[in-house]
């Protein structure tokens, strides 16, 4: 049996999983649906078409499935959609979808939101992701697996940020961040690899010396950006290397950080 507060406001029409906790003043909107054993702390809100999964703690103050801060949103359907195991602490604020952008704002499983954080229409975010407190991650954009933005960090719209990368604290991204690239300074820059990520996952020493080797290509090599990365995947047996060049080749609305750039 779930465990529902009796000050909480559950609207006529949300599913709610086995042994959910429910705290005080929560509400949640009629097409609200939590998986089993979800936990809202208290003064949580979820709304609009939105799925939380299994095992996600949510901690007080945040909104869940709101309405786009986006002018051209008109009230068409869009959803939320939140994986497993997530921590989301207070004052988050996750919105919506819109119709222009695939009408889903999606998050993976066992990410840590941290306190006031934004996660805005349309982005799609993987697994393990970690954004660190009071970051915006702006509307369409990509946060593949493993990546961290750093606390009151800026991601622009459209950017893609690839696997394992990290983004230091009190950074603006404008442009698409390679998978392990490392990102500091205001204005975003591509200042290497994410070492201590890579040695924490286990990455063998070859792959390391691959992924060095070629950032270096990357970054002092003949040619365009583009060229650069075309000659590293007909030369590259690593699959950590053909990851970055699968990400730098395929489609993408804006430019890319680069090294020295």
């Amino acid at each position: 049996m779930s465990q529902i507060h009796p000050s909480a406001v559950i609207e006529e029409g949300a599913s709610i999983g086995k042994d959910c906790e429910i705290g005080p003043f929560c509400h949640l909107g009629p097409n609200v649906v939590l998986g089993d054993r979800v936990v809202l702390k208290s003064h949580v809100v979820v709304t609009g078409n939105t799925e939380i999964g299994d095992e996600t703690t949510v901690f007080s103050f945040a909104v869940l499935g709101e309405i786009p801060q986006d002018l051209k949103f008109q009230g068409e359907q869009s959803r939320t959609i939140i994986g497993r195991r997530n921590r989301i602490r207070e004052h988050v604020t996750v919105n919506a979808g819109t119709e222009g952008g695939g009408g889903v704002t999606r998050i993976g499983d066992d990410g840590l939101f941290m306190a006031g954080c934004h996660i805005a229409h349309d982005a799609i975010v993987g697994n393990r992701v970690i954004v660190v407190n009071s970051a915006a991650v702006a509307g369409h954009c990509v946060l593949e697996d493993d990546v961290i933005i750093g606390g009151l960090s800026g991601i622009h719209q459209w950017v893609r940020i690839g696997r394992g990368a990290i983004v230091g604290a009190v950074t603006m991204v404008t442009n698409d961040v390679i998978p392990y690239g490392l990102v500091q300074a205001p204005r975003g820059e591509l200042d290497g690899l994410n070492l201590v990520g890579l040695k924490r996952r286990g990455v063998v020493r070859a792959d390391i010396t691959a992924l060095r080797a070629a950032f270096q290509m990357l970054a002092q090599g003949e040619g365009t950006f583009q060229e650069r990365a075309r000659r590293l995947g007909e030369e590259t047996d690593s699959a950590y290397v053909e990851e970055i060049v699968a990400f730098i080749t395929g489609e993408t609305d804006r430019s890319f950080l680069t090294p020295g750039g």
